[in-house]
């Protein structure tokens, strides 16, 4: 993917957004000098590439209640660990931060928007749509994960005219433009256009290896997650549901309490981000050294957190997924697997497989919507089909989840508060290392409370309230140069 890009798609064709970062040495050259995109070959090759290449994990995993403070003697320190676990600016952050997320959103954006233009410049026939489906599509998730880390969330009847992200169509065609970052309806609206419009012409035989491009299941599951963003619950549902044709849903969950808990550590570590996962429906390759700096950080995942996979949860059991130590109290879920591209015998670059879309999400999508819509029950099957692979002889008569059994847990008499804070929970366990518990954050309004010692080992607690301006990542420097608005401070 990444010789793709470089093969067909000048640095010069980037954003200026980015350029005056990543691309500063190309500032003399025409921004234009693009590859001519003449044939549907060269369509596909530049849609592959329309996909962020820098992944969130180190900023959301850090930022979330999934990281906690270990101790002043405890884990390696890491500057931009340290920041972002207590709600700092990272200005020109570099590898892993949320300035290097912005920039491969809008690189990804650029080649979408390339192979759209040539598209509409060339009479390249039906056989062409289904890559349009997949630029459009992608645009549309690229444009949200900025959404999600640099504006406020959308609130579905509410006020919605806070400032969004640009929302940006067009190749570049100047070296510095100017940019309005609109509302967050607008950038709402914008996305559901694009999705709306692209997941029409997707096709999953268009691919040889389908799990890297946005074939329909994988299109339908970021719908879900779009419309939990949005509160369109009905939708939520309903992409859902065309997700998987046959409807047969618990066939496609992570086998957790049974092939991937007979795994030793070593075929975990390689076998969970591989494409014949089932539940995988999206995943990407990025340049990342996340499993690199996470493995013995002071901020991260620690001995308070491990209760999650230690004690017996609202079913009862405990969830069978894999944990292990570096040195108690250095914890990991040991999904990811960091692998080395060599570009010359001895220099290259370290990427991820990132899994960006899974079977498991949008069924837990549908079960909030259910939720949310009233239908208790079918919320509750989702969650106990959820669990049905997570606990070890899960058995529906003593091990389902029940509302006597949310309630005696949590002391929630209010269903739907309940099954949500069930549905909650049951997310940050399972996608604990993965980014999602963010998303949640966001999306719900949810307080972070963390804990942090003092030099000599006192422990105090910091908290991020819903309304606290830090919840929305600060936007690169060079995103001002460029006339965008940074958020508030």
């Amino acid at each position: 993917m990444k010789k793709a890009k470089n093969s067909l798609l000048s640095c010069g064709a980037l954003l200026c957004l980015t350029l005056l970062g990543s691309c500063s040495k190309y500032l003399d050259e025409n921004p234009d000098n693009r590859t001519d995109i003449d044939n549907v070959q060269k369509v596909a090759q530049l849609v592959g590439t329309a996909y962020p290449q820098y992944d969130y994990l180190t900023v959301a995993e850090t930022a979330s209640d999934n990281a906690e403070d270990k101790g002043p003697s405890v884990g390696s320190v890491n500057d931009l660990l340290t920041a972002y676990y207590t709600w700092q600016d990272v200005p020109g952050g570099g590898t892993n931060s949320s300035d290097n997320l912005w920039d491969g959103c809008y690189q990804a954006i650029a080649a979408a928007n390339q192979a759209l233009e040539a598209i509409d410049a060339n009479n390249f026939g039906s056989a062409v749509l289904p890559y349009k489906g997949e630029a459009l599509v992608a645009r549309a998730y690229a444009h949200h994960l900025l959404a999600i880390f640099f504006a406020k969330p959308y609130k579905a009847g509410g006020d919605n005219s806070s400032p969004g992200i640009p929302y940006v169509t067009k190749p570049e065609k100047v070296l510095l433009a100017g940019y309005n970052r609109g509302t967050v309806k607008s950038t709402y609206d914008s996305i559901e256009h694009d999705l709306e419009a692209g997941i029409k012409l997707l096709s999953a035989a268009a691919y040889s290896v389908p799990k890297y491009h946005f074939t329909p299941a994988a299109a339908h599951a970021f719908a879900s997650r779009f419309y939990l963003f949005k509160g369109d619950w009905q939708k939520v549902v309903d992409h859902v549901n065309a997700m998987i044709p046959s409807g047969d849903i618990v066939n496609n969950l992570r086998p957790i309490s049974t092939t991937i808990k007979a795994w030793s550590l070593s075929e975990y570590n390689i076998n969970f981000t591989k494409t014949d996962m089932k539940s995988t429906l999206l995943q990407c390759s990025d340049y990342s050294t996340y499993q690199r700096i996470y493995t013995t950080p002071r901020y991260g995942y620690g001995a308070k957190l491990v209760d999650m996979y230690l004690k017996p949860n609202v079913t009862g059991k405990v969830v069978q997924n894999k944990v292990i130590n570096y040195g108690i109290p250095n914890y990991t879920t040991y999904k990811w697997k960091e692998y080395f591209f060599y570009t010359t015998a001895s220099t290259g670059f370290p990427y991820l497989p990132f899994i960006a879309l899974t079977v498991d999400e949008a069924l837990m999508n549908r079960a909030e919507a259910y939720a949310e819509l009233g239908k208790f029950d079918l919320a509750l099957k989702d969650v106990n089909d959820f669990y049905s692979v997570r606990l070890q002889n899960y058995s529906p008569s003593v091990d389902a989840v029940t509302t006597a059994k949310i309630k005696a847990f949590y002391s929630i008499d209010d269903q739907k508060d309940g099954i949500v804070r069930t549905i909650l929970d049951a997310k940050k366990a399972e996608f604990l290392q993965e980014g999602i518990r963010w998303m949640d954050i966001v999306r719900r309004g949810l307080t972070v409370r963390k804990n942090i010692y003092s030099p000599t080992g006192v422990e105090s607690f910091i908290e991020l309230g819903p309304d606290d301006p830090r919840r929305l990542f600060q936007l690169p420097v060079q995103a001002q140069l460029a006339g965008i608005a940074l958020n508030p401070r």
